[in-house]
């Protein structure tokens, strides 16, 4: 049953692989015919951008021309391949591995199905292949390893690099050449052989010079001593020394005294840092101290409203004992003394001034 399994799937495999191949023979005429027509009336236009001294537009449509040549090449290549295989069907359904002379088209053509989207039935063929000799042998033809024999020129014309300088411009003067055109390839040459820098390298170090960049320290002596002062390269230190100047220090002396005095000694930063934190602290404190007599303010206003409600609410309740008790007989009604009457006036005062300050 095995026996006759593999009989059928090899026939089958063998007619599928033909008719792939017939079809790809017959679409690969087809867009060639197309490509030489649409390439013929791309290098008219160039000619006409050469002519009308276009030179920047024609440098970059000749890319596209060399494009298309470059896959009218590996057609041709692709199809000779295509009927080399189509002979040799009935070998490939005898051995189980790849014969050692179809190697090399097998592998061209399992490398540039995928690559050219114009042409479906390469890549049923590579199905197939991948069924017959494993998706290791596919892979490999497809990664470019060591052990496929992919074609170079296969490689080279279904490439996606930008085609070199020397190639532009040999084609630009092929087409000036074609049309009978006089045409000045000076400048297109000078363009492109010309290296552009890399604005986006952040490798390259721009150089600063000392003299340019740095502050020169110039020494000035007046009669309460010898200062220092930062000076621009382009201002004279001559320019900045008084007229009243008698004597002058030794060079050796004021070169120690610069060096001393442009340069920051280690405990100068210390003081410095320590005087910082000093004034921090303190603004710090200052801080903390307004947050604290604010809210003594405010605890006094409160206790200042407790007590103006207690008074009242000791008026009322004697008030009301006062009205709820009768009279005795050959008693008189109760009067307020003096006292009890300032006491009242200055609660009731008290009482105002907590209730205007809640509202404002």
């Amino acid at each position: 049953m095995s026996l006759l399994n593999s009989l059928f799937n090899r026939g089958l495999l063998g007619a599928k692989c033909k008719t792939a191949l017939k079809l790809a023979i017959s679409r690969i005429n087809l867009l060639r015919n197309k490509r030489q027509v649409q390439l013929k009336q791309m290098r008219k236009e160039i000619a006409q951008f050469l002519q009308t001294g276009q030179e920047a537009i024609a440098r970059i449509r000749v890319e596209h021309v060399i494009r298309e040549e470059n896959f009218l090449a590996a057609y041709e290549i692709l199809e000779l391949f295509c009927e080399f295989i189509l002979v040799r069907v009935p070998i490939i359904e005898t051995q189980k591995e790849c014969p050692w002379e179809l190697q090399e088209a097998i592998s061209s053509i399992t490398f540039s199905a995928p690559r050219c989207s114009d042409l479906p039935e390469l890549m049923h063929v590579r199905n197939l292949f991948a069924i017959k000799y494993g998706k290791e042998f596919v892979s490999a033809a497809s990664e470019l390893r060591p052990e496929s024999n992919v074609n170079r020129s296969i490689i080279e014309k279904l490439s996606a690099r930008a085609p070199r300088a020397e190639t532009k411009l040999m084609t630009l003067l092929d087409i000036a050449k074609e049309h009978n055109l006089e045409w000045d390839p000076s400048v297109t040459e000078e363009e492109l052989c010309k290296k552009h820098e890399d604005l986006l390298d952040g490798s390259r170090q721009v150089p600063l010079k000392a003299e340019t960049t740095s502050l020169q320290c110039a020494s000035t002596v007046s009669h309460d001593g010898p200062t220092t002062v930062l000076v621009p390269p382009e201002i004279k230190v001559q320019e900045l020394n008084p007229p009243e100047v008698l004597d002058r220090p030794p060079k050796c002396q004021t070169s120690n005294a610069l060096k001393s005095s442009c340069i920051p000694s280690k405990n100068e930063d210390i003081e410095e840092i320590s005087v910082q934190s000093e004034s921090r602290t303190q603004a710090e404190s200052c801080d903390v101290l307004q947050i604290a007599q604010a809210a003594i303010a405010s605890a006094e206003r409160a206790t200042a409203a407790a007590r103006a409600a207690a008074n009242l609410a000791n008026l009322s309740l004697s008030s009301k004992t006062a009205d709820s008790v009768p009279p005795q007989s050959g008693s008189k009604d109760h009067v307020p003394s003096s006292g009890e009457r300032v006491k009242i006036t200055k609660a009731l005062w008290s009482y105002h001034e907590v209730e205007e300050r809640r509202k404002s």
